[in-house]
């Protein structure tokens, strides 16, 4: 059976992890995260107080810089690690979220992690989600899904998610954090969130996620044995 490359991009809190990890399951194929890629740069950029608008501080910063995603034993899932450390909860935190729009906006830091994304890729057989993954990365992925949610769906869902680690949040500042980063991802220079042309639109709204699960996966068999 042919491997093919799957792209899962969309909007934040729209549940593409959840959705490109359990495909990559159902698949037998490796699911990489490619958002806790740069929220990975993210924590180590605020560690070292690196400022992101000197771009000789940021060059310096990502030549040291090791990523890589093991599979962890108790949950079965990939996690990742920064020079040699895992990370994988750290960076799940508000302060992350709310740095990591501006990171990922920096030309250099998308460079490098698309370089890292693209030799991930090179042997198929996986499914990547981002923002930008079927437009930079993978442009030429076989099977390539844009996901979106109304913004109050994502709002409730990210709330739900932040509220049980920090009970102190508001609803209001998980609201104004969206909509900031929607506007950066949107808007930034180099590789804005967009659908590609050939995408197909994954709105989960009123899905639940086995719903959308059998959605994405009749579309990949259809790839796969087309």
């Amino acid at each position: 059976m042919k491997k093919i490359i799957i792209t899962v991009d969309g909007w934040s809190s729209c549940g593409k992890s959840t959705m490109a990890r359990q495909l990559a399951k159902e698949l037998n194929y490796v699911f990489i995260d490619s958002g806790a890629m740069y929220r990975a740069i993210t924590l180590y950029f605020i560690q070292k107080n690196i400022d992101v608008s000197d771009n000789n501080s940021v060059l310096q910063a990502l030549s040291n810089i090791n990523l890589h995603f093991e599979n962890d034993h108790y949950s079965g899932q990939n996690v990742i690690f920064l020079n040699g450390i895992n990370v994988d909860a750290q960076i799940r935190e508000l302060a992350i979220a709310q740095k990591v729009s501006e990171v990922a906006a920096n030309a250099s830091v998308r460079a490098f992690a698309v370089a890292e994304q693209q030799k991930i890729g090179e042997l198929k057989g996986i499914v990547m989600d981002g923002r930008d993954i079927g437009t930079t990365v993978f442009p030429q992925a076989e099977l390539k899904i844009f996901m979106t949610a109304n913004q109050e769906v994502r709002v409730n869902r990210r709330y739900a998610e932040l509220v049980a680690k920090n009970p102190n949040i508001t609803i209001d500042e998980v609201r104004d954090n969206l909509a900031q980063r929607d506007y950066i991802d949107s808007h930034r220079e180099v590789s804005p969130l967009r659908k590609a042309d050939d995408a197909l639109i994954l709105d989960n709204s009123a899905l639940t996620p086995n719903e959308q699960l059998a959605m994405a996966l009749a579309w990949a068999q259809d790839k796969i044995n087309g």
